[in-house]
Parts: C-alpha cells; structure tokens; sequence
C-alpha cells in the first residue's frame, strides 16, 4: 500500500538530511509503516507517510541533539594508520627499554623503592608511606624525582 510512495519520500528525505542518512531514514519510514498500522482505513496515505518521515527526521535530530552527533569526528583510516612493526623499530625499542631499566636501577634507593612500588606494584602513595615508613609528601618527592631523572635519561 505504501511502497509506491517509498521513491516520493527519499526524494522528500534527501532535501532534508545528510545523504549518507538517507537509506537509514528511509528505512526507519518503512519500519514505522509496518509495525504500526493504524486501526482503520487512512485517508490520504501520502499525508500520512509523509508525516510518519516527518517524524522520523524530528526523532533523529532529537537524537543527535542529545548524543551531540555534529561534534563527533570520524574515524578515518588514513588518520589512523596502522604501525609497521619494522626490525628498525623494534630494535630502537628494545633499546630505549634497556635504557630505561638501566636509568631505573640508577635511581637513588628509596627513589627506586617508591617508583617501583607506585609504577610497578600499583600501591598508592600512603600505602607506599606506611611501607617505606615515611610521608605520603616524602613519597611524592621520590616519585617526581625518579620521573625527573627517567625522562632526562630518555631525553639523551
């Protein structure tokens, strides 16, 4: 009954919406047609399938208003490209690991004893105080040290 009408309201559609929403919208007409069927006979069938797509349109921009789709950004591949595991690079990264477990064991002892604690074994800075015996402000001054020390290493 109203698929003739299906070219009408994509054309009706596509002055109204992104082209690339359109098979979408179109398709979500058709599914409001099907599942609800209204009790009697309709009069004006076009009428009524257009303000079914009017609906629609009114529905997605509800959705996109709240979901903030015009800030969404897409994600291309050419944005994202895939790393090249490379022998070069994997080599430079085997190295720059060696270095910093060799800068790691060349922090001061309690610095090392906090970074390690903090980085590796995830405790927070006053379960490291009561470790270590000291202030949870003496543990953020050797976390910040040992981070100071790494990064000029790495910097080399």
């Amino acid at each position: 009954m109203f698929a003739p009408l299906l070219p009408a309201v994509r054309r009706f559609l596509m002055k109204r919406a992104p082209a690339d929403d359109v098979d979408d919208l179109l398709q979500d007409v058709a599914l409001r047609m099907h599942t609800r069927r209204p009790q009697g006979d309709i009069l004006n069938p076009e009428g009524y399938v257009f303000q079914v797509a009017q609906s629609v349109l009114a529905d997605r921009a509800r959705r996109d208003a709240v979901r903030q789709r015009s800030r969404h950004v897409t994600m291309e591949e050419s944005d994202h490209p895939v790393e090249v595991r490379s022998p070069e690079r994997v080599m430079l990264g085997r190295e720059q690991w060696s270095r910093l477990v060799a800068a790691v064991g060349d922090l001061p002892e309690r610095t090392r004893q906090a970074f390690v604690l903090h980085r590796f074994e995830e405790m927070n800075y006053a379960a490291i105080a009561r470790h270590m015996g000291i202030s949870v402000s003496a543990v953020e001054k050797h976390i910040m040290k040992a981070i100071r020390l790494l990064a000029a290493t790495l910097e080399r």
